[in-house]
């Protein structure tokens, strides 16, 4: 009877929200000091509304939109990269219906799903070929697989590095089948260290850019054209990682972060990078390089495991195709214009935020505060600018924080010295409203 009674949520969904809610009342009717007085109605309403709350959230969609306020830009565990209309509409394309993911148009012929995307990266990038899988762990995996399986993968001790969620360089290159030889120390390793190390099992060496730290002080590493000269000359061909997928040209702000183009035109075999990091598309691991070499990667048996579907790799085509135009790129690809957001555009959000909170009776103000970059990238880079500065009063941060994330769109910000900071470099103008407005029904909960 009470599943009955639940509105907008499947049968299945309604009895078991129903049998939860009248277990709970029993437990609490056992637990109870003593026997007390039931109003039969009073009882079936309140529990006919937690049976319809429980419905309501086993209905609900598990992965949700949320609001960033933290300023991290690309914030692994709210999803990385943002996707440019461009990409969003590319996917909603190719989604609706069928498409020539691996069909020949022009002669009706079984086509490569790789093929949408091997001339806009040859062009990006200067290399030979391309082949695009579902992430960099699993290019690195696919490169070191189809080069060094078998025989011995070279690396500097230095560059050993954990990519995050306890995923480290060395357990990824374990299950490739290569032999990890390493060279130099954690802080210097020269030249001759790789010179020693290369023989007649090198079958590849590796270079990973440590992106999500960095060494300082009494460090030494070698450049990427001294590298590949070197093993080049053993006829031993470079795996470069540079991570990120610094494509973008003209932002300082990409300084430090590797560019693919060096590494084509410095001779690496392959060049391993992310397609939703500083590049700002999809979830994707992009290798580029000799056709020799991509070749190989694209006839293991591991490419077809590790292949993309076609909305990552529909997303990803709309998203390279923004960077034939850098100034469209830097304007239309989230990351990218997060990251090069100007002062003026940044504290007009901030003043937003706080004069809306200010009407609403809550003490907010604009503070000077640094973004981060985020997703294991730039890890010494701080973004100054404003962030509006919210006193969570009698309600206490935790518990504001807390009623945030629960609000609708959740919005998740960051603390400081007692004060909810709501940075304006994540969130559009839309965002930054909607952001202002929940924090201010939660201190009004």
């Amino acid at each position: 009877m009470l599943a009955a009674r639940l509105e907008g949520v499947p049968h299945p969904v309604a009895v078991s929200a129903a049998r939860a809610a009248i277990a709970q009342r029993r437990q609490a009717i056992a637990t109870s000091d003593g026997p007390a007085a039931l109003d039969a109605d009073r009882e079936l309403h309140e529990l006919a509304h937690d049976a319809q709350q429980r419905a309501d959230a086993a209905s609900a969609p598990r992965l949700r939109p949320v609001l960033n306020a933290t300023g991290v830009i690309v914030h692994t565990n709210l999803g990385r990269a943002p996707l440019a209309p461009a990409a969003i509409d590319a996917i909603g394309s190719v989604a609706a219906g069928y498409s020539n993911l691996e069909y020949e148009l022009s002669d009706g012929e079984r086509g490569s799903r790789h093929s949408h995307l091997e001339e806009v990266l040859r062009e990006l990038t200067g290399a030979e070929a391309a082949i695009v899988v579902n992430n960099c762990a699993a290019a690195v995996l696919l490169a070191a697989a189809a080069l060094a399986g078998g025989g011995e993968l070279v690396v500097s001790r230095g560059q050993l590095i954990e990519i995050g969620g306890s995923f480290r360089i060395p357990e990824v290159v374990a299950q490739s089948g290569a032999r990890l030889v390493e060279v130099g120390t954690t802080n210097r390793t020269r030249i001759a260290d790789y010179e020693r190390a290369l023989g007649s099992d090198t079958g590849a060496v590796l270079r990973a850019h440590p992106s999500n730290f960095r060494t300082v002080g009494f460090v030494e590493e070698v450049a990427i054209e001294d590298l590949c000269a070197a093993a080049g000359s053993a006829g031993v061909p470079v795996i470069d990682d540079v991570g990120s997928g610094a494509l973008a040209e003209g932002v300082p702000e990409l300084a430090d972060e590797p560019p693919v183009r060096r590494s084509i035109a410095a001779g690496a075999a392959l060049v391993c990078f992310s397609g939703d990091k500083l590049l700002g598309g999809p979830q994707a691991g992009i290798l580029v390089g000799r056709a020799e070499a991509v070749e190989r990667c694209r006839a293991h048996p591991l490419a077809r495991a590790l292949r993309p579907d076609k909305l990552q790799l529909a997303a990803l085509a709309a998203t390279l195709s923004l960077y034939r135009d850098p100034a469209r790129a830097r304007r239309e690809i989230p990351v990218l214009r997060m990251l090069t957001a100007g002062d003026a555009e940044l504290r007009a959000r901030a003043e937003m935020m706080r004069a809306a909170l200010m009407r609403e009776g809550v003490d907010a103000s604009v503070i000077e505060t640094a973004s981060k970059v985020g997703g294991g990238a730039l890890p010494l880079l701080e973004l100054e600018g404003p962030a509006c500065a919210v006193d969570p009063g009698a309600t206490g941060l935790d518990e504001l924080a807390q009623r945030l994330r629960m609000a609708e769109p959740p919005v998740i910000a960051r603390a400081r010295e007692g004060w909810l900071l709501l940075d304006p470099r994540t969130l559009d103008d839309d965002g930054a409203r909607a952001a202002a407005s929940a924090v201010a029904a939660a201190l009004d909960a």
